[in-house]
């Protein structure tokens, strides 16, 4: 499938211009999150999404006329009221802050090798946060500059100002190895945008059984590139995970050594028995994954931690081990199981908290009063 910014680079190719629109900031409900992206191009047509509705719909009437009238980039703010989201067909309302950046014959030279550095970060490369001025401080920059973070916390590029540089290096070289985004609001008023671009997060299955089967199932809807690791060919085999990108038939600790690790790697250790976990875990918590979890009993998980310790395996990185892994959902089946194991690595992944999003008696009583 064809990424946005890979439409993007080949319509800056063909010198065919286009407005790219982000959400970069949104409070309340909103029908997209923050990240959200949609291109326009001037007949309209679009790649992309910010949610639907009146918003996108006059998010591409704005589009069209800053192509025609030349207009500089730009930050929208929507409120998305209960009239608006009704008429939108949406189910919200809350506001949504959109940055617009046309892209056109003045600018190709400029967004030609920034889109080229993302579409390879995407792919593997070198991960790169970009760094977007969106709304300027008094008597500052123009709203538009970027600057290029990589992961090593070299730079490209620059704000219009050395101090807003300062600040968003601080964060940007974190923000690109994990794919993250922040938007930074500085004392002087002016507002930033950073957003990190890798790989797509690679899951690392240390086991071809049931539970791993049902979590490939489901990651594999989710964008996740999927490599399974059994010393048993049978269970580690392209028939039985069509969707993972490499099966290994190796032993766990020999395996992982033939995949990508690294902060945007995700490790579920789930073998036949207590010895081959003991050796999945020990292998899995050596590398520098974000996540690494075992699926397993209080009990077993501490047998195989104290093993971890008497290999030196420093405390600080066994805390930081998800076992028994999962959100309590009360999981029986596969299947409910891979639910909880996917939930609790969003959580991970995305900045969540794993509680419920109910509201509670009391809000509802004080919201609802005299309705």
């Amino acid at each position: 499938m064809t990424s946005l910014f890979q439409q993007a680079l080949h319509w800056i190719q063909n010198r065919e211009s286009f407005v790219l629109a982000t959400v970069v900031k949104t409070k309340g409900s909103t029908p997209q999150k923050a990240g959200a992206k949609m291109l326009v191009r001037s007949d309209g047509s679009i790649v992309g999404t910010l949610g639907g509705g009146c918003v996108e719909g006059d998010i591409i009437l704005l589009a069209e006329e800053m192509l025609r009238k030349n207009r500089s980039s730009m930050l929208r703010e929507y409120r998305l009221t209960e009239e608006l989201a009704a008429r939108s067909g949406l189910n919200c309302g809350g506001t949504m802050f959109i940055f617009m950046e046309p892209v056109t014959n003045a600018s190709f030279a400029t967004y030609l090798p920034l889109v080229e550095t993302i579409v390879r970060a995407q792919a593997g490369g070198t991960p790169v946060a970009v760094a977007t001025l969106v709304a300027a401080a008094e008597n500052g920059p123009a709203p538009g500059a970027k600057l290029l973070i990589f992961e090593d916390g070299a730079t490209e590029g620059t704000l219009g100002d050395a101090v807003l540089d300062e600040e968003a290096k601080k964060v940007g070289h974190r923000l690109a190895a994990f794919g993250d985004l922040q938007i930074l609001q500085t004392e002087n008023g002016a507002q930033i945008y950073i957003e990190g671009f890798t790989t797509p997060p690679v899951l690392v299955l240390m086991g071809g059984g049931h539970v791993n089967k049902a979590v490939a199932d489901l990651a594999a809807r989710m964008g996740y590139r999927i490599y399974v690791i059994d010393d048993r060919p049978e269970f580690a085999s392209r028939e039985r995970f069509p969707n993972a990108e490499k099966t290994i038939v190796a032993e766990y600790d020999a395996g992982l050594a033939q995949v990508p690790a690294h902060a945007n790697t995700f490790i579920v250790v789930a073998t036949r028995g207590h010895k081959y976990d003991d050796l999945a875990l020990a292998a899995a918590v050596r590398t520098p994954a974000r996540y690494v979890g075992l699926v397993g009993s209080r009990r077993k998980s501490l047998l195989i931690y104290r093993n971890l310790q008497e290999q030196g395996v420093p405390m600080e990185r066994i805390q930081q081990v998800h076992a028994p892994i999962g959100l309590d959902i009360g999981a029986v089946m596969p299947e409910e199981i891979a639910l909880s194991i996917m939930a609790e690595i969003t959580m991970v992944r995305r900045g969540g908290h794993g509680g419920p999003l109910k509201m509670g008696r009391a809000f509802l009583e004080k919201q609802l009063v005299g309705k």
